[in-house]
C-alpha cells in the first residue's frame, strides 16, 4: 500500500469520528431544548396559574371594598337628603318668625297710641315683650342652626365627592383586572405593553391601598354620625321652639283676653255709676228747684208777715200794744228770715253738688271714653292682627 492511499483512509476515518462527535452533541442539545421548553412550559403555566389566582384576589378584594364604598355612599347620600329636607324645615320656621315679630311689634305700637291714663305697663304689655324677645331669640337660633346645617351638608358632600372618587378608581382597576383575568397568551398585548411602559414608577403598598378606602369610609362615617346627631339635635328644638312659641303665644292671648275682661268690668262699673250720677243730678236738680220754690213762698209769708207789722205801726198811738200778735209777728219775720238764709244756703249747696256731679259726669265719660278706646286697641286691632297667626309644629 502506498503511502498516500494510507492517509486518505486515515483521514477518512477521523471525518467520521468528527461527524459522530458532532451528530452527539446535537442530540444532546436537542434534549437539552426539549428540557427547556417544557421546563419554561410549565414554569409560564405556573405562573399564570398564580397570576390568575392573585388577580381573583384582587378582584374580590376591590369587590369587597368597593361593596363598603358603594354602602358607605348610599347611607351619606341618604343623610345629606334627610339634612336638605330639615334644612328647609328650618328656612320655613325662620320664615314663619318674620309674621309674629311683626304682629308682636305691630301690636306694641298699636298700645302705645292708648291715652296716657291708658298707658300702662300692664301684663300685656309685659307678654308681648316676652313674645317678641321670644320670637327675635328663635329667629337668631335658627339662623345659627341654617349654618350649622349648611356646613354639615358640605361636610356631607365632601365625603361624598371622596368616596364617589375612591368608589369611580376601584371600578376601573376592578375593570382592568378582570381584563387580565381574561386576557392569554394568545391575546394582543402589544397595547399592555407600550402602557405599562409608560407608566410611572409610583406606587403604594396593600396596606396603604387599604388604608386610603379606610380613611375615605372612616371620614364618611363621621360625618353621617354628626349628620345624625345635628338632625336629632335640629328636630328636637324645633320641637321645643314650637311648643315655647305656642306657649307664649297662648299667655299673650290669655293677657288680652283677661285685660279685655277687665276694660269691659271697668267700663261696666263706669257706665252704671255715670247712669246713678245722672240720676242724682236729675234729682238733685229738682230739690233745687223745690227749694227755690220754698223760698219763694217763704219770702211771700215774709212779705205777708212784714205787712201786717207795717200795717199794726198804723194804729193809734194808744192802741199800738206790745201785745202777743205783736210779738208772734216780730218772731215769725225772725223765723222767717232764717228759714230763707238755710234754704238759700241749701241751694247754693244744691248747686255746688250739682257742679260736683258734673264734673263726675265728665270725667266719668272720659275715663269710659278712654277704656272703650282701649278696648278697642285690644280687642280689635290688636286681635285683627293677631287671628292670621297660626302656631304650629315647624
Amino acid at each position: 500500500m502506498s503511502i498516500q492511499e494510507f492517509n486518505t483512509q486515515n483521514d477518512a476515518g477521523a471525518n467520521l469520528l468528527n461527524f459522530k462527535v458532532i451528530r452527539d452533541h446535537s442530540e444532546l442539545f436537542r434534549a437539552e431544548c426539549t428540557r427547556l421548553m417544557e421546563e419554561t412550559n410549565k414554569a409560564c403555566k405556573r405562573m399564570q396559574d398564580d397570576d390568575q389566582k392573585r388577580l381573583d384576589q384582587r378582584v374580590k378584594d376591590i369587590h369587597f371594598l368597593k361593596r363598603e364604598l358603594e354602602q358607605k355612599l348610599d347611607e351619606i347620600i341618604l343623610e345629606t337628603d334627610n339634612l336638605i329636607t330639615l334644612q328647609g324645615r328650618v328656612q320655613k320656621a325662620l320664615e314663619a318668625c318674620k309674621d309674629p315679630l311683626k304682629v308682636a311689634i305691630q301690636c306694641i305700637n298699636e298700645r302705645m297710641k292708648r291715652v296716657p291714663q291708658e298707658r300702662l305697663h300692664d301684663a300685656v304689655d309685659r307678654e308681648l315683650l316676652k313674645e317678641r324677645e321670644a320670637t327675635e331669640g328663635v329667629a337668631a337660633l335658627l339662623q345659627k342652626v341654617m349654618q350649622q346645617l349648611t356646613e354639615q351638608i358640605r361636610l356631607n358632600r365632601s365625603a361624598k365627592y371622596h368616596l364617589e372618587k375612591d368608589l369611580k378608581e376601584k371600578f376601573e382597576a376592578q375593570s382592568i383586572d378582570n381584563y387580565c383575568i381574561l386576557m392569554t397568551p394568545h391575546s394582543d398585548t402589544d397595547i399592555a405593553e407600550s402602557q405599562a411602559s409608560a407608566l410611572p414608577s409610583l406606587s403604594v403598598t396593600p396596606m396603604q391601598w387599604e388604608n386610603i378606602s379606610d380613611i375615605n369610609l372612616a371620614k364618611a362615617e363621621q360625618q353621617r354620625n354628626n349628620s345624625l346627631s345635628l338632625k336629632a339635635l335640629v328636630e328636637s328644638l324645633l320641637d321645643q321652639t314650637a311648643s315655647d312659641f305656642q306657649k307664649q303665644f297662648q299667655a299673650t292671648t290669655s293677657a288680652f283676653q283677661f285685660n279685655a275682661q277687665e276694660l269691659k268690668k271697668a267700663k261696666g262699673q263706669m257706665e252704671d255709676h255715670l247712669s246713678k250720677i245722672l240720676l242724682e243730678y236729675n234729682k238733685q236738680q229738682t230739690i233745687c228747684e223745690e227749694l227755690e220754690v220754698s223760698i219763694r213762698e217763704n219770702e211771700r209769708c215774709l212779705s205777708l208777715a212784714q205787712a201786717r207789722l207795717s200795717l199794726r205801726h198804723k194804729r193809734p198811738s194808744k192802741e199800738q200794744c206790745f201785745d202777743p200778735a205783736q210779738i208772734q209777728l216780730l218772731n215769725e219775720v225772725q223765723q222767717i228770715k232764717a228759714y230763707i238764709n238755710k234754704l238759700r244756703e241749701a241751694v247754693a249747696r244744691s248747686q255746688e253738688q250739682q257742679r260736683a256731679l258734673v264734673r263726675c259726669q265728665l270725667e266719668l265719660q272720659e275715663n269710659i271714653n278712654n277704656k272703650s278706646g282701649a278696648l278697642y286697641i285690644d280687642e280689635i286691632l290688636c286681635a285683627q292682627h293677631r287671628e292670621p297667626i297660626v302656631i304650629h309644629n315647624f
